[in-house]
């Protein structure tokens, strides 16, 4: 396996295709795929944190990480790292990332990453704000908050 860039469009593509229960993201700052010989067997998008309260110019998101099931082992764990080191080399200083608590983690921890917090559920949607949001059930499920700013 090896590292490849590759645009914002083709990571979104792929994550619609194959991600198991989330859309893909708006956007991100930059993407990352992970290929098998000449196939895409994986994507990272990595952007701004949702939260505003992270949003400090030097934090980034890995807002999503989608493989082929099956996927060849530690494709995951290759694109979180990766994901680090993109940013590191950028000048940033933290990056984070979520999983639902009834996942294992496996990859993000094999990549160096620690859980600094347990978030419950929670809605983005703010009816005051003019905004609404259109929510997904993910949305709705307890996770765990990942970082690594080795």
């Amino acid at each position: 396996m090896h590292l490849i860039p590759i645009s914002i469009r083709e990571a979104k593509a792929f994550i619609t295709e194959h991600h198991r229960h989330n859309k893909a993201p708006a956007g991100a700052k930059f993407c990352i795929g992970v290929q098998e010989g000449n196939r895409l067997v994986g994507v990272a998008m990595v952007g701004r944190p949702i939260s505003a309260s992270l949003q400090d110019g030097f934090t980034a998101e890995v807002l999503r990480v989608c493989t082929l099931d099956p996927c060849p082992k530690n494709a995951c764990s290759m694109l979180y790292g990766a994901s680090w080191r993109a940013w590191k080399a950028m000048g940033g200083t933290r990056i984070i990332t979520y999983t639902l608590k009834k996942e294992e983690g496996a990859s993000v921890r094999a990549a160096g990453w620690v859980i600094t917090s347990e978030l419950e559920s929670s809605s983005w949607h703010r009816p005051k704000s003019g905004r609404p949001r259109v929510e997904q059930a993910v949305f709705f499920e307890p996770k765990f908050r990942w970082e690594n700013k080795r």
